[in-house]
């Protein structure tokens, strides 16, 4: 009996995904208000299963209305403000909310009519009434605390996960239908003196819902991964304008600095924050090096195989570079072919060492990526040993990048390597 409630457990919870992800899926075509009807209007029926619908399965008793049809809510109300935003998924939460303080004042009014018997041995049950408007209630309660919970978790989490979605969804999931289960059966045992069993039973069948459900999502976007477009921003006064756009506002913040064909921070990126860099790591007593990489012949490549090849090159340029990026280092896309690299915490020898391996590293790629191998020429500065204005140093690191065109290309000159003259 276990197993085939188990079993039974499993094609509810299938079915309840397929249908309510198509919905979401066709919401362009379709419209969202029939997903999130679908979505509210078992409310009821998932109060009345978690109070006196019970099945026994291997590890205790549950009910599959908490199990299957709360906890399916719960998720696809996280999935709609990941697919969606705050300003969509407030919808239904404060949906549900109303709508439930709604019915339960209604049935308040309604339980005062003097009824009339109509069918032999056919009348209301009061008390299940009132019990079933308090455990709505309460419900109702948990699961706006549970929706706002899910989300600002979602959120936090993303800091430390990234998109690592399926993750995020174990442990959101996890945390808050622990809380869930705790404060439902505390209402649960006050009304109908569920035992410490239903308890336990029903927290580990949650546990494993959240784990069903995530495997379905991560199916889901294995066979749907294309973007979608979102709808532009708009402003609220509640919780969800703090939530509202946020990830793809710090996407944005990320992507908004960076080069579009290398994916280095372009050069207004390098006027605005290298002075402060250098600044920041000589100020607490640290060597800062600049380094500034040109790439040879670059344009007899655009010459002789075309802009799109030389696109390529640049961008395979780029991608070693930050193939070999320290946390330290930050990659500026100067203009054209030349690239600045500010390696905070490197003295002079160290920044030589390293430049000298970026060298070797772009050479040994593009002889394996392109017709012959593309080389660079290397010049370095060195603060504080040479100064700590970024004017300075990159007059010096410039000297020594064309002393390095002039002595045959494909080398590196640093303090250490070529005593150029500095401007005093």
């Amino acid at each position: 009996m276990a197993v085939s409630n188990s079993l039974l457990l499993v094609a509810q919870a299938a079915l309840y995904f397929t249908v309510m992800m198509t919905l979401l899926h066709r919401r362009k075509s379709i419209g969202l208000g029939v997903f999130m009807c679908a979505l509210g209007v078992m409310h009821f029926l998932e109060t009345y299963l978690a109070s006196v619908f019970y099945v026994q399965l291997p590890h205790g008793i549950i009910s599959p209305g908490s199990t299957v049809l709360f906890s399916g809510k719960l998720l696809m109300i996280l999935l709609l403000y990941v697919k969606e935003d705050a300003a969509t998924v407030r919808q239904p939460i404060h949906g549900l909310l109303f709508g439930n303080f709604l019915i339960v004042g209604l049935v308040m009014i309604l339980r005062n009519h003097e009824t009339v018997q109509v069918v032999a041995g056919r009348e209301p049950d009061i008390a299940f009434v009132d019990e079933m408007g308090m455990l709505m209630v309460w419900g109702t309660i948990l699961l706006y605390i549970d929706s706002l919970a899910i989300i600002l978790l979602y959120e936090r989490l993303g800091r430390w996960l990234g998109r690592h979605f399926a993750l995020r969804v174990l442990i959101c999931g996890a945390l808050v239908l622990t809380f869930d289960q705790l404060g439902f059966y505390i209402a649960l045992h006050l009304v109908s003196d569920a035992p410490l069993s239903v308890l336990y039973g029903g927290w580990v069948a949650k546990m494993l819902a959240t784990v069903v459900y995530a495997l379905f999502f991560m199916a889901y976007l294995a066979l749907f991964p294309a973007g979608e477009q979102k709808a532009g921003p708009r402003r609220f006064r509640d919780l969800f304008d703090v939530l509202t756009y946020r990830e793809r506002y710090e996407d944005l913040l990320k992507t908004s600095h960076l080069d579009f064909l290398t994916k280095v921070s372009h050069r207004s990126q390098f006027d605005t924050t290298a002075q402060d860099l250098i600044l920041a790591t000589t100020a607490n007593g640290h060597c800062a090096s600049l380094i500034l990489i040109d790439i040879d012949h670059f344009k007899a490549v655009n010459d002789t195989y075309g802009h799109q090849a030389g696109d390529e090159v640049l961008a395979t340029v780029a991608r070693v570079l930050r193939d070999n990026q320290r946390s330290d280092d930050h990659i500026f896309r100067y203009g054209g072919e030349e690239f600045v690299i500010v390696s905070q915490r490197m003295g002079a020898e160290a920044a030589q060492s390293f430049s000298d391996r970026l060298r070797r590293a772009i050479e040994d790629v593009t002889r394996d990526a392109f017709l012959e191998p593309v080389t660079v020429s290397i010049g370095i500065a060195a603060a504080p040993l040479e100064g700590r204005d970024l004017a300075t140093l990159f007059e010096i690191a410039d000297r020594r990048l064309y002393a390095a065109k002039a002595g045959g290309r494909n080398r590196v000159v640093g303090p250490l390597s070529e005593p150029v003259p500095v401007p005093v």
